[in-house]
């Protein structure tokens, strides 16, 4: 029985993994999770899979919280009861699925106690991967990928040795406006925006999709997981989403992995790695029912955030930091509808201009640069 704890059960990724562990009680059991404001779907969470500890983010849904359970309950609030969370006792995988780089500590001080990460938190690896992997490899630790694409890749490389990878091919549906000019995207509402035409993902992460800053932090993840160079990194648009990605060898054999656009499929890879288990309520793929697949080469001029991923990439340092508390900041305040969706690139680049970059930064470093950024697009907003 393997024992998980869950940090953002209530998010997108985090109700697909309770599915997978509700699909398999004999294999898996939820011990330890947390979740943000959704405290309706927090509570019936609780109530079904009955973890051990739950942390919150404020005082007062903890104080809710302990007036609805009983005692065989623990609950705790705030950044500690996170790392209370991801470390709880027994832990063997630490399913991180929340969203923003408040997954970061949680995951460090996992990795500190020999907890398998199986990650789907972007955030982690963009803004201190250097920090996530050194942690990983020090404790011999595995780092599972739950993003769809890295897991394709993670598949693809099953019995393959890193010395004949050629290229990495990261693939993306293209978001929203796809199909949109940049002259059409002036006006585009948040509505439209959280209009996904393949995946069901939370709000920030399809806003993400849109400008394709997604796509550009998992470049960045890319080459973390894979310690593969970003001029091997490659993002290629495929507007089906069927074939999640593909590796290329020296050969000019290349390999992909495809399946229907269902995230249980890759969450429960991590869950079960180096094994499978079935995924009953998962579609087949059926690939004459598909009929034709298109590919697009993914242009930096039509997706600015794609542009500045690469770019911080490449520089290092806190400059991926920048690049990610300055996304996230924006994309808060489009949400918000304080700012335009083109705005959203504005913000990013002032903030990476204004950014003098820190070589081989501390985690002290990173959080510091990581607020300072912040303060810094709330000033472009206000």
């Amino acid at each position: 029985m393997k024992k998980i704890s869950l940090l953002g059960a209530t998010g997108s990724i985090g109700t697909q993994t309770l599915d997978v562990i509700q699909s398999h009680p004999e294999q898996f059991t939820l011990v330890a999770m947390s979740f943000g404001s959704n405290i309706k779907l927090g509570i019936e969470i609780i109530s079904k899979f009955q973890p051990s500890f739950v942390a919150v983010k404020d005082k007062e849904t903890y104080e809710t919280l302990k007036l609805h359970f009983s005692s065989n309950v623990k609950f705790g609030y705030g950044d500690n009861a996170l790392i209370e969370a991801a470390i709880y006792d027994g832990v063997d995988c630490l399913v991180n699925a929340v969203v923003g780089s408040v997954g970061l500590v949680p995951t460090l001080k996992a990795i500190e106690n020999n907890i398998t990460i199986a990650i789907a938190n972007k955030e982690t690896l963009v803004t201190a991967g250097h920090l996530v992997t050194e942690y990983a490899a020090k404790h011999n630790v595995k780092l599972l990928p739950v993003d769809s694409e890295h897991s394709a890749i993670f598949q693809c490389l099953q019995g393959e040795t890193d010395k004949t990878i050629d290229r990495l091919i990261v693939t993306a549906s293209g978001g929203s406006f796809r199909d949109k000019s940049r002259e059409e995207l002036q006006d585009v509402t948040v509505k439209e925006a959280l209009n996904h035409p393949n995946w069901s993902m939370g709000a920030k992460i399809t806003i993400d999709s849109a400008t394709m800053m997604n796509k550009g932090l998992e470049v960045i993840e890319a080459h973390w997981l894979f310690n593969m160079p970003y001029h091997k990194i490659d993002v290629l648009l495929h507007k089906e989403s069927i074939i999640h990605s593909l590796v290329e060898f020296q050969d000019r054999s290349i390999k992909a992995q495809l399946g229907t656009p269902d995230m249980r499929g890759p969450i429960q890879y991590a869950l079960t790695y180096p094994d499978r288990l079935p995924l009953e309520k998962s579609k087949r793929l059926e690939l004459w029912e598909i009929g034709k697949l298109h590919f697009e080469k993914a242009d930096f001029k039509r997706y600015k955030c794609l542009q500045y991923a690469y770019e911080s990439g490449k520089i290092g340092g806190t400059m991926p930091t920048v690049l990610n508390a300055a996304n996230e900041e924006a994309v808060a305040a489009f949400l918000k509808g304080e700012i335009k969706f083109l705005q959203i690139e504005d913000c990013i680049e002032r903030a990476l201009d204004k950014h003098e970059s820190i070589a081989h930064p501390g985690l002290e470093q990173i959080q510091e640069v990581d607020q300072l950024t912040r303060n810094f697009v709330q000033t472009l907003i206000s």
